[in-house]
């Protein structure tokens, strides 16, 4: 494979090594866990004393100081080449700290809000905290939860159920998007608690086609009370706004990554088992699946470039307007596109190439061409949907909802 995304930033090149170094552990415990669709606890002690875990807390909190999103979305897409499970598994917990390393930056010492995200932090570095999130429930999709949180004397009410809550069996914390209702309207807010909290009920159901050591179960939450200081408006419910437009794309962006990872490690299955003598047919598919593969190499990178110059622009002060959430959205939505359906197809090849013995449930390649599935049904947006988005967009008639 000649087209290789390089890390954008010193920092995110030591991350990424770490990741690099963390391949092998993974693989070699991938497939029993997938067997048992258990979670493996020992992927996530090994992200976390390696400092991996950490890789967004600020340096002077004792992390590794991590903010480009291109190398966030290449860390991931190193770690699926061990497995897509934890790879989409720790995303999650990255994503919520890396948006807590902002509230410490964006608010001044001293208040709440930045001692608050400073504990979090440093009980990340001392490998205390584990944040798995979600904003997916039956019947609706984000900008519409169902789950709600109610004002309490001691805090907030939350009650609801979620669905693929990823690698909840292993988290001290969750963080998700909840629906709350007050004097000045009804808002998406998110709420962030420990998952010890009474009321939270782990259903233990992940059963699924593929993913299966993601521990994606369902939680439902029943008349749990989450601190007062836990929840924060971010937008309308029921409505796009720039926040919830500019969150949903930097959080999930770098789970495109792990797919495209998925084929990368498929791509070298295949490889290994072709020699120069290769029959004409097998060749010209390894040319097809090199096309595929440097396609979604070069948007992943595209994306993660702009996403990083859109970071930088709001360090500087710049005021994000409506239509360029859109537009940051957009971007996302067609990087997402492309690169799932090629991982797909690049995994669908290597299966071809492989002939009988890819089906045989030992071999690595029947687990990825399971995994690789889940990438189009992630929210937002489905397959079903995007195309759609993605005309609105192009013509100027942004969606408010």
């Amino acid at each position: 494979m000649s087209y290789q995304i390089a890390p954008a930033t010193e920092i995110g090149a030591r991350v990424i090594d770490i990741a690099s170094g963390l391949i092998e552990p993974i693989r070699a415990r991938a497939d029993a866990a997938d067997r048992t669709a258990q979670i493996c606890a020992e992927n996530y002690q090994d992200m976390q004393r390696t400092g991996l875990a950490a890789a967004f807390v600020p340096e002077e909190l004792g992390g590794l100081g991590l903010r480009s999103m291109h190398d966030w979305i290449l860390t991931i897409e190193t770690l699926a080449k061990g497995d897509g499970s934890a790879a989409i598994a720790i995303s999650m917990h990255l994503s919520a700290t890396r948006g807590l390393a902002a509230l410490y930056r964006g608010n001044a010492p001293g208040t709440p809000a930045h001692e608050r995200a400073r504990g979090f932090l440093e009980a990340v570095v001392r490998g205390e905290m584990l944040i798995c999130s979600t904003t997916t429930e039956r019947g609706t999709d984000n900008l519409h939860p169902l789950t709600e949180a109610h004002k309490v004397e001691n805090g907030w009410r939350i009650k609801g159920t979620k669905n693929f809550v990823t690698m909840s069996p292993l988290a001290t914390h969750i963080a998700m998007n909840v629906r709350m209702r007050d004097d000045a309207g009804d808002h998406i807010a998110n709420v962030l608690f420990p998952m010890a909290t009474e009321g939270v009920n782990q259903l233990g159901d992940w059963d699924a086609l593929g993913m299966r050591a993601s521990g994606s179960q369902s939680i439902a939450f029943e008349d749990c009370i989450a601190p007062a200081e836990a929840l924060r408006i971010i937008g309308p419910w029921g409505g796009w706004s720039i926040p919830v437009l500019v969150n949903r794309t930097l959080a999930n962006a770098p789970l495109v990554g792990a797919f495209l990872g998925l084929a990368e490690r498929a791509m070298e299955l295949a490889l290994a088992g072709q020699t120069e003598d290769a029959r004409p047919g097998a060749v010209h598919v390894l040319g097809e699946m090199e096309i595929a593969f440097a396609t979604s190499q070069s948007i992943l990178a595209r994306l993660g470039e702009k996403l990083d110059a859109f970071m930088a622009d709001v360090a500087d002060g710049a005021v994000t307007t409506y239509e360029q959430g859109h537009e940051l959205m957009r971007d996302y939505q067609t990087a997402k596109w492309v690169v799932n359906r090629n991982a797909i197809d690049i995994v669908s090849q290597a299966m071809d190439l492989s002939g009988g013995g890819g089906f045989m449930t030992r071999n690595p390649l029947s687990r990825i061409y399971r995994d690789v599935r889940a990438g189009p049904f992630m929210q937002p947006h489905s397959p079903i949907d995007a195309r759609e988005y993605l005309g609105k967009v192009l013509v100027g008639a942004y969606p408010d909802r």
